[in-house]
């Protein structure tokens, strides 16, 4: 009995060692590889709360369509929302759920072209003061997406623009370059009626763009809820790197508070900095949001603090489970573990490459502080369907 028990717990190991044997690895850019890695290597996989997670799982992998279209899933994907939903339905356990992960995705540590380590900032659902009129308050216009504004999905070729393009104008004679952020400060949209509500000041306009979502508390108290609708298709330029260029702040230590800090103080210099992100970013209102929830990421779902991740699209699926590990900033001078498993369930113009990921924090200025102070390297396993 001992012998066979013995011989019962090395089968064991030898099968958990084995984790990605019979399974291919995601496919990568070049330079970059995947290694596979056992969930009981893992520190931490034992004390998670896998759970959640598989909840998160079960409500599916994206919206059809998607907030904004991502890389095709496996094959398998799709199918093991469903399944997880009906484990749910069946054994709600966290034992069950630790086994559903383990069982069906060979686990897959990701290290990016000449690193061992990802890299990892935060982002966050900021809240601001802001009225549906204009006002002396409030003289900022937040834009709904243009009639005329097509985004470029997997595929398509637009001859005659730039590559690096997103997203185009549709015109009668074709499509063309949709204008950059200085001129639809400057009025290239006026005139169509496109206003959604009003902010006080480029600084929490651009603050919002760059979150992707946000909270708006009105003049009488009430919230409304904007999600992403869309962008002008220009390359992001981050203003942080530049302001740590122009005035020799470190890297390492320029911060969004200190960004937004800087950019407050000047309203001349906060105009000019801003557009040299020629990036520029559409919203829609969405009062359906119940208060308690996240806001709305590119999957289509509502974003769970410290569960969901924003991912490179052009490379990962919405839905893929992954597990984390890195320190991080508790907001409060301090440092935490996290060791987790998480979901991706956003993008962001910014996250770019197989280990690049943004980790969502939550909501309000101190999530705001938290995720600001985040700029990390992380270890980023990938949980790809068998």
């Amino acid at each position: 009995m001992i012998r066979a028990t013995g011989l019962a717990l090395g089968l064991l190991a030898a099968a958990i060692a084995m984790t990605g044997a019979d399974a291919s690895p995601p496919p990568l850019p070049m330079g970059a590889r995947a290694e596979s890695v056992a969930p009981a290597a893992l520190a931490g996989w034992g004390a998670d709360d896998q759970l959640a997670v598989l909840r998160l799982f079960a409500q599916g992998c994206e919206t059809d369509p998607p907030l904004r279209q991502g890389a095709l899933p496996p094959p398998a994907l799709p199918a093991l929302c469903a399944k997880a939903a009906a484990l749910l339905a069946a054994d709600a356990s966290a034992a069950a759920a630790r086994r559903f992960f383990a069982d069906n995705f060979a686990f897959w540590r990701i290290r990016p072209a000449g690193a061992e380590r990802g890299f990892m900032t935060g982002y966050f659902e900021p809240e601001f003061e802001g009225s549906l009129t204009r006002s002396d308050a409030f003289p900022t216009p937040l834009y709904g997406r243009p009639a005329d504004l097509v985004t470029k999905m997997p595929g398509d070729d637009w001859p005659g623009l730039d590559p690096a393009l997103t997203s185009a104008r549709r015109t009668a004679k074709g499509l063309e370059a949709f204008p950059e952020r200085a001129a639809i400060e400057e009025g290239a949209l006026a005139g169509q009626g496109l206003e959604i509500l009003y902010m006080r000041d480029p600084v929490d306009r651009f603050v919002l763009q760059v979150q992707g979502s946000g909270r708006i508390r009105l003049p009488d108290g009430k919230v409304t809820r904007l999600v992403y609708s869309g962008r002008n298709g220009h390359p992001y330029t981050s203003l942080g790197r530049e302001l740590s260029r122009r005035e020799n702040i470190p890297p390492e230590q320029m911060t969004m508070d200190k960004l937004i800090a800087r950019l407050k103080a000047d309203a001349g210099f906060a105009r000019d900095l801003i557009r040299l992100n020629r990036s520029f970013v559409f919203f829609a209102r969405n009062d359906d949001l119940p208060p308690e929830s996240g806001p709305i990421g590119g999957a289509g779902l509502p974003l769970t603090p410290l569960r969901s991740i924003a991912v490179d699209r052009s490379l990962w699926p919405y839905g893929m489970p992954a597990w984390i590990e890195s320190e991080i900033p508790d907001g409060k001078g301090g440092s935490e573990k996290l060791a987790r498993l998480m979901l991706a369930q956003d993008t962001g113009t910014a996250i770019v490459g197989p280990a690049r990921i943004d980790l969502f924090v939550g909501s309000g200025a101190e999530a705001g502080h938290r995720a600001g102070l985040i700029r990390h390297p992380v270890d980023f396993v990938v949980l790809w369907p068998r």
